[in-house]
Formats: C-alpha cells, sequence, structure tokens
C-alpha cells in the first residue's frame, strides 16, 4: 500500500511540474515585432553570430521539442543541472559511508584481535 502511495505521488509531482510546459502560449511580440526573450542565453547568441558570419548555413537536425518560451528552456536547464548536481553529492555521500563504515570494521576487526 505505501508503495503504491509513494509512486502514485511520484506521477503526481511529475505530472504537476510537466503540464504547465505544455498549456504555456508563447509569449507575446515585443515593440518591434519580435518575440521578447526575458532570459536570453548563450545559444541564441551563438546562432545569431553563426548566421552573422555564414548565412547559408543549415543546423544538422531540429529540436524535437520547443520549450514554449525563454523562461521553460532556462527553467529546464536549471532543473537538469540540479538533477546532476543531486546525483554527485548522492554519489559522493555513498563513497564517503562506505568508507566510514569500512574503517568502523577494521578497527572492531583489530579490538577483537587484540582482545
Amino acid at each position: 500500500m505505501k508503495r503504491t502511495q509513494n509512486l502514485l505521488l511520484i506521477l503526481g509531482v511529475v505530472f504537476l511540474a510537466l503540464v504547465p510546459l505544455w498549456i504555456v502560449e508563447r509569449p507575446a511580440a515585443g515593440p518591434d515585432g519580435e518575440e521578447v526573450a526575458i532570459f536570453g542565453g548563450a545559444d541564441d547568441q551563438a546562432k545569431n553570430l553563426i548566421g552573422e558570419i555564414r548565412p547559408d548555413y543549415q543546423p544538422w537536425f531540429e529540436p524535437l521539442i520547443e520549450p514554449a518560451s525563454g523562461e521553460i528552456a532556462s527553467m529546464l536547464f536549471a532543473l537538469q543541472a540540479a538533477l546532476g548536481a543531486g546525483f554527485i553529492g548522492y554519489y559522493i555521500g555513498g563513497a564517503r559511508m562506505r568508507e566510514k563504515m569500512r574503517r568502523e570494521i577494521e578497527e572492531a576487526a583489530s579490538k577483537r584481535d587484540a582482545a
């Protein structure tokens, strides 16, 4: 029962996190007619610079899913960074705990051998 409840809660959180990404409409156009980008990143700057250097350049592929706005793209990037940091932190914590337990076992074995 508890395992099913936890699974349903996790699915609910994932659902609540992903649904707004598809519901959000694209932002309105600015005064010059271009889309307003509050959080412009290095990717856009690089794309524009490549277009200036070589106007006939064609990208190799298109993205599968285009985020509705720059804010959503920034949020997805931050989520990816947070998940990576969590994974690294979990790995380092697990490695430290294994080392601590190994030392405790060695100390207990040496005390037992000394007695």
